[in-house]
């Protein structure tokens, strides 16, 4: 079910860009665009590497369009909502190197940036990553900080001096982070509670200090228990799949997650894979496995049941976002306070074909 992280590099600062000046400014032209005619001019037509000028696509402007509609749209039905990419930190400038020009709508989209494997877990879980790789990174999550971008990390982790060392290394730096195993399916029970707890209302992703990545649900013993092992905890904030076992979780669900157990709310945010489709969801149709859609790829080898989409294509992009029976849509509805969109760096993958 979960995703894999890949690699990075950066660093820079313009603390209220996103409050004040040109970035709110582009971000308000680009709120006001209607939805359909926002769709026609980011979704593209080309179905390979072809735009819809005949010139070759740019496969990381097509995935900042992406996230720039998602968050243009689900912000009009909720003002508040909050949009995370994870990965594929070189989108925050337009040259994808550190000291590149500020992708300026972009960056005004999103309010956080996850990234995997920042000190531990790029190249297997208790491995610490390579220097030269964190420093790459760094200088981009900086970047996304000093831009008014909250940076959640997650590090792959059990052992007990690599956990302190992640949460130590993730708060000198500002940081917000987990430390867990990759399969993202336990409560760690290391720490006994969450790093940096407290007990004040989460209402926005810069009040947040702790968070919980808990993306399959299967060691739970049922529904019940793992909505009520999600409640138990502290964390300010849980990210979790959508769905129970191919089961949407309710409004109701939501609701009373949004409570820790010590007082205090929280946010629960919803992933959602933008990159890749996967054949456990709703929108599956099991014809696709023989006359697939012109957007669907091949299988990745390192996920089964996940197959490469491609991404600026309108037919997935209305799948993902535009309508109240599209993933963010019954997302919207079932009362999540944002996504935390996987596979955002899809365009690595294409750029190498």
């Amino acid at each position: 079910m979960r995703r894999r992280g890949e690699s990075c590099r950066g660093a820079r600062s313009v603390r209220s860009i996103r409050r004040i000046g040109p970035c709110s400014i582009v971000f308000l032209k680009v709120a006001s665009i209607p939805w359909l005619v926002l769709s026609c001019l980011i979704g593209g037509c080309g179905s390979n590497g072809i735009d819809p000028n005949g010139l070759p696509r740019d496969y990381r402007q097509d995935m900042r369009d992406f996230v720039e509609a998602i968050s243009v749209w689900a912000k009009s039905s909720h003002a508040r909502f909050i949009v995370i990419p994870q990965n594929g930190q070189e989108l925050l400038t337009d040259t994808g190197t550190p000291d590149g020009p500020l992708s300026i709508v972009y960056v005004a989209a999103i309010d956080g940036l996850g990234r995997e494997d920042l000190f531990y877990g790029y190249h297997g879980d208790d491995i610490p990553t390579p220097a030269g790789e964190q420093s790459w990174m760094i200088s981009f999550l900086n970047l996304a900080e000093a831009s008014g971008v909250d940076v959640l990390i997650t590090d792959y982790c059990t052992t007990p001096r690599y956990v302190d060392d992640s949460y130590s290394q993730n708060a000198q730096r500002g940081y917000v982070s987990f430390a867990t195993d990759r399969a993202l399916d336990t409560i760690p029970t290391y720490p006994a509670v969450p790093f940096e707890r407290n007990t004040s209302d989460i209402t926005t992703l810069s009040e947040s200090r702790n968070f919980l990545y808990l993306l399959d649900p299967s060691r739970f013993r049922d529904r019940e228990a793992y909505l009520g092992a999600l409640k138990s905890t502290d964390y300010d904030v849980l990210l979790i799949d959508a769905f129970y076992q191919n089961t949407m979780l309710t409004a109701e669900d939501v609701l009373s997650l949004g409570v820790k157990v010590g007082g205090g709310s929280r946010l629960v945010i919803a992933y959602v894979s933008i990159g890749e489709a996967e054949d456990y969801r709703y929108y599956w149709n099991a014809e696709w496995e023989h006359s697939p859609p012109s957007w669907l790829t091949e299988e990745n080898p390192d996920w089964a049941g996940n197959y490469k989409v491609r991404y600026w294509d309108t037919e997935w992009q209305r799948l993902i976002y535009g309508t109240s029976d599209s993933y963010l849509g019954r997302i919207l509805a079932a009362g999540f306070d944002g996504a935390y969109l996987d596979i955002v760096d899809a365009f690595e993958y294409f750029e190498d074909q």
